[in-house]
């Protein structure tokens, strides 16, 4: 089975929640960016992604507007299931922006990044540029997405679409460039639910649309 959750921001409890229960041995657990578990290379840090990957089930993250960009590109790309990703360790997995992945026959696009709220707090000390889309890895999407005849069975995000944004009450004083390719994929793309997890809150959208965070959502 497929789930997928909001951001975790490198909070090991999140693990220990009673939704975490319902992931069993084979289980894949999405989640929608800001994972936080690579973030200054920590002994701690390296003991909980220790932990994490004595888990029996695999974790599959996006990157959100929170991550350590330098340390999480160290790691090489590789093909997984599909996609191009990067393989933390045997069971913990960055789904990179723009890839398409079959994960227990279900075809799923991915798109992490954004635009950090609290950037005037953290541009000299702990933000990255890379946070925010480029136009190549837009451009990569539309070409994957076009491979597969613009039809996919879920879209997973960090941000959501702007339109949806509006319709939750969110500022959306702040556009970028892949508000734009999520607009297009509303317009010509066939797939059946659309999560993403920035606005740290469970709510779905009528009728294909759904804000993630603490809960734990099967994909079905």
């Amino acid at each position: 089975m497929i789930y997928v959750t909001g951001d975790t921001h490198g909070d090991f409890e999140r693990f220990k929640d009673p939704q975490m229960k319902k992931l069993h041995r084979g289980d894949t657990l999405i989640i929608c960016g800001d994972f936080g578990f690579i973030w200054d290379g920590s002994e701690r840090e390296k003991s909980v992604l220790k932990k994490l990957s004595g888990l029996g089930y695999t974790i599959a993250f996006l990157d959100g507007c929170h991550e350590n960009f330098d340390l999480l590109e160290a790691y090489p790309e590789s093909k997984w299931n599909g996609g191009m990703a990067r393989v933390i360790a045997p069971n913990i997995v960055h789904l990179m922006r723009g890839q398409i992945y079959n994960i227990e026959h279900r075809e799923i696009f991915t798109f992490g990044g954004g635009h950090s709220q609290d950037i005037d707090f953290r541009r000299d000390s702990s933000w990255w540029e890379r946070e925010q889309p480029t136009h190549d890895e837009i451009m990569e999407a539309i070409d994957n997405l076009a491979r597969y005849g613009n039809k996919v069975d879920f879209v997973i995000t960090h941000e959501p679409p702007a339109s949806v944004k509006d319709c939750l009450g969110v500022d959306v004083f702040q556009r970028i460039e892949v508000h734009a390719l999520f607009e297009e994929i509303i317009k010509v793309c066939q797939y059946q639910k659309w999560f993403f997890g920035k606005c740290h809150i469970d709510k779905h959208i009528p009728v294909k649309f759904y804000a993630v965070f603490n809960n734990v959502t099967p994909l079905k």
